[in-house]
C-alpha cells in the first residue's frame, strides 16, 4: 500500500506546518510521507524547534521551504494550517485535495505574556492541538 503525500501549508513555513510535519513522520511515518512549506520562508523558529524537542520530536534540521519547491509534485492532500495560506493556497494540479484546519499562531499568543515559561506554553498548546489533529489521520482529513 502506498503512503498518503501531505503538503502542511502555512504562512512563513516557521512554527505550525512545521510541527504539522514533524509530528506526521514521528506519529504517522509508515503511512504518510509529510512536507511542509509556506507562501513566504520566514526561517525555522527556536521556540517551535524547543517545543517538539520536549515532546521527543526533532524538527531541527527542518528547513523553511516556499512552497513553488513542489511545483509538479503531486500530493494526495494540501492541508493549510492557517488562515492566510488558505486563503493565498496556490493552485495544485492533479488530484491533491484541499482541506483546511487552523491553529492559532504560537508567536501571536506569545506575544503578551510576560515570561519566557508562557511564551512557551502557548507553543505547546498549539503543538499538542497539531499531535492531535495528526494522530487522527487520515481520518481528520475527511470534510
Amino acid at each position: 500500500m502506498s503512503k498518503l503525500k501531505i503538503l502542511f501549508l502555512c504562512t512563513g513555513n516557521s512554527c505550525r506546518s512545521q510541527m504539522a510535519e514533524g509530528w506526521a513522520r514521528f506519529l504517522k511515518g509508515e503511512s504518510i510521507d509529510a512536507c511542509s512549506a509556506g507562501i513566504e520562508t520566514h526561517g525555522l523558529n527556536p521556540n517551535a524547534v524547543k517545543v517538539m524537542a520536549e515532546a521527543g520530536v526533532d524538527i531541527s534540521a527542518h528547513k523553511s521551504r516556499n512552497v513553488r519547491e513542489f511545483k509538479g509534485v503531486e500530493f494526495d492532500y494540501v492541508v493549510t494550517v492557517c488562515g492566510h495560506a488558505n486563503e493565498n493556497c496556490p493552485f495544485f494540479p492533479g488530484k491533491a485535495k484541499i482541506v483546511h484546519v487552523g491553529f492559532e499562531d504560537p508567536p501571536k499568543l506569545a506575544e503578551s505574556c510576560k515570561t519566557e515559561e508562557k511564551k512557551l506554553d502557548c507553543y505547546r498548546r498549539v503543538r499538542d492541538e497539531i499531535r492531535a489533529f495528526v494522530d487522527a489521520l487520515p481520518g481528520s482529513l475527511a470534510q
